[in-house]
């Protein structure tokens, strides 16, 4: 919502600004705007700046890459999944595993880790169970601390590994992205030049200041592009990316307050620290909800 009210802001201001400008103390009337908004109208040079930035992103890209930008994309005007009602979900669920494993043994959550998607405890959070990449997290890890296998400073070094490289895959889209923003300026002075080149040949003409004109919409688009859309597209990918890893990192620090031998409510509640504030739930709500669930448990 805000990329789109942002976006119509900005370009508001700018062709509003502009058709200030180009009236010259004249009434703005409809006639007038048409007429300066027709000398902004240079197809060619969109398809020169566009087609060369997107011809660059795919040069320098993987296929895996590209599609991880066009999957992206889809994301981009819908609300993040990863909310207040996905965290809460998550912070009771750990809460419930542990809690289990509390009362009889890391051996009593082995049917559940093994297969979350039939676990009757997973069942009741379908958010999380959603997410398999966050679920496939959670098992892998618990499978690991029932195993035994691993001290604590190579439980915590593994999981850090693996949030990094999380992190990478998830921001390649943003930074691709951004790298196409950065580029489309200079691509504008190509069309500029070329648009310049044309120009010259006409330097005799009446039409040569036309054509100038013309050639310098193409500094004004690569601009207007870079700035104006393609960096707040990379900066919500970005955004988002973070929003993503921001689970794992909570899932993180669960266990290994667990492991560190905090009770299963104090665990929780370090995961829940670490948590965007604007998606963390209250400890309050969270209290209540672990209530319930001990009051279940005892049922």
């Amino acid at each position: 919502m805000n990329l789109s009210i942002g976006l119509l802001i900005a370009l508001a201001c700018i062709f509003g600004g502009y058709l200030g400008v180009s009236s010259m103390g004249e009434t703005l009337t409809p006639t007038v705007a048409i007429n300066a908004l027709h000398h902004l109208w240079q197809p060619w040079e969109f398809v020169i700046i566009i087609g060369a930035a997107f011809g660059a992103m795919v040069a320098s890209n993987k296929g895996r890459v590209l599609k991880k930008i066009g999957a992206s994309m889809k994301t981009i005007f819908v609300p993040d999944s990863n909310g207040l009602a996905m965290n809460l979900e998550l912070l009771c669920l750990m809460f419930e595993l542990l809690q289990k494993v509390n009362r009889h043994g890391m051996k009593s959550i082995e049917e559940d880790i093994e297969a979350p998607y039939t676990s009757p405890i997973f069942a009741k959070y379908p958010d999380v169970l959603n997410d398999a990449r966050l679920t496939g997290f959670i098992s892998e890890y618990m499978r690991m601390m029932l195993g035994g296998s691993m001290n604590l400073g190579q439980f915590e070094s593994l999981m850090e590994q693996e949030i990094e490289v999380l992190e990478e895959e998830l921001r390649v889209a943003a930074d691709a992205v951004h790298t196409v923003a950065d580029g489309l300026p200079a691509f504008g002075i190509v069309a500029a030049i070329m648009g310049v080149v044309i120009a010259l040949q006409s330097i005799n003409q009446p039409s040569i200041g036309e054509k100038i004109a013309a050639a310098m919409v193409g500094t004004f688009l690569g601009v207007l592009l870079s700035y104006s859309i393609v960096t707040p597209l990379a900066k919500i990918l970005e955004h988002n990316a973070d929003v993503e890893l921001r689970p794992f990192s909570s899932v993180k620090a669960i266990l290994l307050a667990y492991l560190n031998d905090f009770p299963p409510f104090a665990a929780v509640e370090f995961g829940r620290k670490v948590l965007y504030s604007d998606q963390r739930p209250t400890f309050d709500d969270l209290e209540l909800r672990t209530r319930d669930i001990l009051r279940s448990g005892n049922r």
